[in-house]
């Protein structure tokens, strides 16, 4: 079997198997085996993709930014499965969760994998749809695991807003289609990426113009952005904290995907008209209200979960401002912010999931004293943290300065909001985090068992990724940029 077919099969053969595992010790080790199986095969995937250019299949297409994003969500996932089996054993032994729910999460951590992976590597725009709605399914699921009543709250909100969401991009999606019949010779063909790229120029651009709304609403409430965000809070904060990590780690950025990938199809489309950059401009301004609205909403939380929540939501808006921004350099920033905020979001959700446990509660003001408690936790929040808000010399600087350095080129007057804000992020962070983990320790805290692994390999990665770019991933970054943008840097 091919390395796509293993990439592909692999967590609905892990999903099948898991639901029907009884035993907590055996079914943690089985999610951390498929994960590592699914690592691997995406591995021998991108060599393979790499050596080749791209790889077609019947219905899929990998090139080099699916395949960037596929190795991506195998990685965190193998990591977050990693940190997750003592975490969510414990969970289990202190009575919030039976072991038949225990069989429902590893069975539903392998399905939103498959799904994830699906929607990256599918051909079809309807198969896209499909996937990233399967995802919506798995993860309500998975954020009302506790069956708490705030966590059913949370589910049922995040099942709401997305399926309104999945429903606006579903109508985009049907009159992308529509447009494609004016001018395809083969109707069946009009929900093929490749297709519909080949023929982009073509395409009505009233009608791309009109489904792009559409559809950069639909799938931005998936990426979280203002003002569709309501969901993502609530469902990092009450649902299980390796599901934090993967919501955060990846889904957010599969429905960026799916919005630059529709973007680049309207951008064609434009080409001839008055307004070629309405796409870009429309992704900048939700880009600028997520960020603006995010930072300013990091002030007032009060639980940790959330505050993150919010970073991401951040973080999320810039990404969609630079994608929108467009060009080699912006895109090329984007698409490292991608990887680096991935690696550092779900880091620190593994942090903060200790850090919770340590105090017994998400609420700030009670966390304190971690350093002193448990070193391995506190400085583990506090590199993560430092990561996140752009501290140098991580990755996560090395991006947003070449966004800055991009915002500068085209829109300067837009580079004084961008630094204010993020200015105003590193303070409520660190404002935060500081007593958390320097603070006075509360009398008879403990220490609890905890799974540092994910965190320092993730960290490392990022501080690796801040000191320099290995010229293998800058070709690969590369690639993906003259797919995006037309040119490399």
């Amino acid at each position: 079997m091919s390395a796509f077919w293993l990439v592909l099969m692999l967590p609905v053969v892990g999903s099948f198997l898991l639901a029907l595992t009884s035993s907590l010790a055996v079914s943690g080790w089985l999610n951390v085996a498929f994960c590592a199986l699914e690592f691997l095969s995406s591995v021998a995937l991108a060599v393979q993709v790499h050596a080749n250019g791209s790889l077609s299949l019947t219905g899929f297409q990998i090139d080099a930014f699916n395949v960037y994003l596929i190795m991506l969500t195998t990685f965190v996932g193998l990591t977050t499965a990693i940190f997750s089996r003592p975490y969510m054993k414990d969970v289990c032994e202190q009575g919030r969760l039976t072991r038949k729910r225990m069989r429902l999460y590893h069975a539903m951590f392998q399905m939103f994998l498959f799904t994830m992976l699906l929607a990256l590597s599918s051909d079809n725009l309807g198969i896209l749809w499909v996937a990233v709605e399967g995802a919506t399914l798995a993860t309500v699921l998975l954020v009302s695991l506790y069956r708490t009543p705030e966590s059913i709250e949370a589910a049922w909100k995040y099942f709401i807003l997305c399926g309104v969401g999945i429903a606006l991009a579903l109508f985009g999606t049907v009159l992308v289609y529509f447009a494609a019949q004016q001018v395809l010779p083969d109707a069946e063909a009009g929900l093929s990426w490749r297709v519909l790229y080949q023929h982009a120029g073509e395409l009505d651009s009233r009608v791309m113009s009109i489904a792009f709304v559409f559809l950069l609403v639909g799938y931005g409430t998936k990426v979280g952005l203002v003002p569709m965000h309501f969901w993502l809070p609530d469902a990092h904060s009450e649902g299980p904290t390796p599901v934090s990590a993967v919501l955060s780690g990846l889904l957010l950025n599969v429905a960026l995907y799916a919005v630059v990938r529709f973007k680049m199809l309207v951008d064609g489309s434009l080409q001839s008209t008055d307004t070629p950059a309405m796409a870009g401009l429309l992704m900048m301004a939700f880009g600028l209200l997520s960020f603006v609205v995010a930072v300013l909403s990091l002030q007032r939380q009060r639980d940790i979960k959330r505050m993150f929540s919010y970073s991401s939501i951040e973080h999320m808006g810039l990404m969609t401002f630079a994608f929108g921004m467009g060009g080699p350099l912006a895109t090329f920033a984007a698409l490292l912010h991608m990887l680096v905020h991935s690696l550092t979001k779900s880091a620190i959700f593994v942090t903060v999931g200790h850090a919770s446990h340590i105090a017994g509660t998400q609420r700030i003001e009670h966390i304190r004293g971690l350093i002193r408690t448990q070193p391995g936790v506190g400085w583990g929040l506090l590199l993560g943290v430092a990561a996140i808000a752009g501290f140098p010399p991580f990755g996560v600087f090395t991006s947003e300065f070449l966004i800055l350095s991009a915002t500068i080129q085209s829109w300067p007057w837009l580079t004084v909001l961008l630094l204010g804000g993020l200015g105003v992020a590193f303070a409520g962070l660190f404002r935060n985090v500081q007593p958390m983990v320097y603070g006075a320790a509360p009398e008879g805290q403990v220490a609890v068992s905890a799974n540092m692994l994910p965190v320092l390999v993730h960290l490392l990665a990022v501080l690796w990724l801040g000191l320099a770019i290995p010229a293998v991933l800058f070709g690969w970054l590369n690639d993906v940029t003259v797919l995006i943008a037309g040119e490399g840097l």
